[in-house]
């Protein structure tokens, strides 16, 4: 693992995922405590990945964050049960709180030195940072997004970017035509994602910074997610040029976490945080 992706994937345990968790909705007052805990689990988890695969304290602090992790998908389960709502923004909201669980048992894997379920080192750290950024901020946003700008291409953004992440995982499983139409799905609705918030959300904030904000998370999809699509065909069809994994995490991997997944939840967390700023389904409307 190049120092790189352990960074990128530590910013996501420690910074992304307990910003995104303020943006929830909390009409039980339970995410709370998760939120606090978070920031120390995660910064357990990212100091996993200094020690050596297969270092038994590396496997103790990687389970520490598993831990807090499935503590966040069981209240999924109860807001499931609660709500019972399988609306596009309840669906891109459990998608994100179930995401880091995923990734961390991923992670406890890759850290121990043993394959999962059959796949390799290489597409277990893939499945750490895909859940986090994918599968958590990316679904989050795009359930923010829809609960501040509803309309139907907003729920088929909040529907199809879950459903993407969910494809590709699928074909970790089934092959790499499987994880290029996850790789389309994903990239259309991140796209559509993407222009929803440049033209809707991004105007109606505030402040500048804010909209400076929502701007760059918007633009930088163009390109990120088009590395992406290259990515996965070049994996089904030899002569389509892609990136080695290395120049991938350098710049989808690099850009969508502090471009997309940073700069959007900062966004967001500065609307909601506006004195005009209105609680709603996912956090902000």
């Amino acid at each position: 693992m190049t120092v790189l992706v352990g960074w990128i994937l530590a910013l996501g345990m420690v910074v992304v995922v307990p910003l995104g968790l303020r943006l929830i909705d909390d009409d039980r007052q339970r995410l709370g405590p998760v939120g606090q805990v978070w920031p120390f689990a995660g910064l357990l988890g990212g100091l996993s990945l200094l020690l050596d695969r297969g270092d038994a304290f590396a496997v103790a602090l990687a389970c520490c964050y598993a831990a807090v992790a499935a503590w966040l998908a069981m209240l999924a389960l109860l807001r499931l049960l609660r709500r019972r709502s399988l609306a596009p923004v309840e669906v891109a909201v459990l998608t994100a709180m179930v995401s880091p669980a995923i990734a961390a048992s991923s992670l406890i894997a890759e850290r121990g030195g043993r394959e999962l379920l059959g796949f390799g080192m290489t597409t277990q750290l893939l499945t750490v940072a895909h859940f986090h950024y994918a599968g958590f901020a990316a679904a989050l946003v795009a359930g923010l997004t829809a609960s501040r700008a509803p309309s139907p291409s907003s729920s088929v953004a909040a529907l199809t970017v879950p459903g993407g992440v969910a494809l590709v995982f699928l074909g970790y499983f089934t092959g790499d035509g499987v994880e290029l139409a996850g790789a389309v799905v994903l990239t259309a609705g991140m796209w559509l994602l993407g222009w929803i918030v440049w033209r809707e959300v991004a105007p109606s904030a505030g402040g500048r910074l804010t909209r400076a904000l929502f701007g760059v998370s918007a633009a930088v999809l163009a390109a990120t997610m088009l590395l992406a699509l290259s990515w996965a065909a070049g994996h089904v069809w030899d002569a389509v040029p892609h990136l080695s994994l290395t120049w991938m995490a350098a710049t989808h991997g690099l850009t969508n976490a502090l471009g997309f997944a940073l700069c959007g939840l900062l966004a967001w967390r500065r609307l909601q945080r506006a004195p005009n700023g209105r609680q709603g389904a996912a956090g902000v409307t």
